[in-house]
């Protein structure tokens, strides 16, 4: 069985010491103890010890002033102190001095186990954190925001076909970061020192998606004015990630076959062949082998893709990740917005889990953005939520009430309340919200914002 996380005891009581080491094995947590501190140290210089349950009274030295030491050690680590029965005081100083919570010795055992899980999800927070904000870019499966068993088990998957050439398709509902996932497979593969290039085959009519796939020549249509190059070219020995591959025409779907049988395509309106050398990672929220049989997608095209297929979990499916998520969407949007960063209240924090997230990080990214633009405190609270937010818990009516979640009108009214965050300026609305100029122009005019 998989262990849930890594954990330190520190106390020189053996009994006391054992019986927490039982109880938390038998939760399936991996248990080192100690004695001295000297033991203590030794461990966390070599074990990825996560939380650490220290004695405030150990017999050589003071729990309270171990803290720091314990912090320089494993600087991401939360700390749990324990200490004797009614002293109030130590455990006011454990948290003053750093700690994450304390415990009192012999009458807080039902509570070992929850203040455990909520020390192991605070440091995993912090870490995922402390990697997306350092100053070398992330990229591979280090970009994958994330530590629930179901994106875990995705990201094994995607790492074990990542080093071969087979063609990948990623399935799962929508928003859930398949584009992510197929960068961070580019990344750990061979071709990761050429490009990656998306085409999202949903946003572009046929004529103009073949165009866009194999290029063309001059005079091939009107409007043909000069020779361009295709994104198999452009991706050439790199990868090429086609997302909702499932809306692609049936005769498209032939030319793509044939591209993926014979590594040969005919640029629009020119007879001389050219050769491919990408390689094809595909996704889809759609169940392409009941479109095959319904005849909205080809079997042969179908089989071809699915070599290797990694299904994404959907957020209501990945535990505390959404928090996890959330953080990283908040200081991502702080920083564009010239904001600091707000703290999260506890019942922001369950709000957040318990919702649906039927539009997955999609919607949890619009979501945060817009209750830090309703933020006038130093804490992100419930009431910054819109008003359909769980089932009606939410406070800020800032999306139409509705039983499930439109994506096309979130989207929407995100860039409407951005817009008019930014007083109508679509520069600086296009880098808060991440996307080029052009991209908000079209969607202002497909929306008739």
């Amino acid at each position: 069985m998989n262990s849930r996380g890594c954990i330190l005891i520190v106390d020189d009581e053996d009994d006391l010491r054992n019986l927490m080491a039982r109880v938390l094995e038998l939760e399936d947590f991996t248990v080192y103890t100690a004695s001295t501190p000297a033991q203590a140290f030794n461990i966390l210089e070599n074990k990825p010890v996560e939380v650490v349950v220290s004695d405030v009274r150990l017999e050589v030295a003071n729990g309270l002033d171990l803290i720091p030491e314990y912090k320089q050690k494993k600087p991401f680590a939360e700390i749990i102190m324990l200490t004797a029965y009614g002293n109030i005081p130590d455990g006011v100083n454990s948290i003053k001095r750093g700690a994450f919570d304390y415990l009192t010795k012999g009458d807080d055992n039902i509570r070992i186990v929850p203040v455990v899980e909520k020390a192991l999800e605070k440091a995993r927070i912090s870490t995922q954190l402390f990697k997306l904000e350092a100053d070398t870019p992330v990229t591979g499966f280090d970009a994958v925001i994330g530590e629930s068993p179901a994106l875990k088990s995705a990201i094994k998957l995607a790492t074990r076909v990542a080093g071969s050439d087979l063609s990948v398709l990623l399935t799962g509902e929508t928003g859930t970061g398949k584009e992510v996932f197929a960068n961070a497979i580019h990344h750990a593969s061979k071709r990761n020192k050429k490009p990656f290039m998306a085409l999202n085959c949903s946003a572009l009519g046929k004529e103009l998606l073949e165009s866009e796939l194999f290029g063309h020549v001059k005079g091939s249509f009107t409007g043909a004015t000069g020779d361009k190059t295709g994104f198999f070219e452009a991706a050439a020995g790199g990868t090429l990630f086609l997302d909702e591959i499932g809306e692609m025409s049936l005769d498209l779907q032939a030319k793509l076959l044939r591209v993926l049988e014979t590594s040969m395509y005919y640029m629009v309106g020119s007879t001389k062949e050219k050769k491919a050398d990408v390689r094809i990672i595909a996704a889809t929220n759609r169940d392409l082998l009941t479109e095959a049989e319904a005849g909205n997608f080809r079997l042969d095209l179908y089989y071809r893709l699915s070599t290797f297929v990694v299904e994404l979990p959907p957020l209501n499916k990945r535990g505390d990740d959404v928090i996890i998520l959330a953080e990283y969407f908040v200081k991502q949007a702080a920083g564009r917005m010239g904001m600091a960063v707000p703290k999260f209240s506890k019942a922001l924090i369950n709000a957040l889990k318990q919702h649906a997230w039927k539009g997955n990080l999609r919607e949890l990214k619009n979501v945060m953005e817009r209750a830090l633009i309703l933020c006038d405190s130093g804490e992100l609270d419930v009431e910054l939520l819109p008003q359909d937010f769980n089932g009606g818990h939410g406070g800020a009516a800032l999306v139409r009430p509705n039983a499930t979640v439109d994506l096309a009108s979130l989207e929407k009214d995100h860039i409407a309340n951005m817009l008019a965050f930014t007083g109508g300026n679509k520069t600086r609305t296009a880098d808060i919200l991440g996307i080029g100029i052009a991209t908000l122009y079209r969607k202002i005019q497909e929306y008739g914002i």
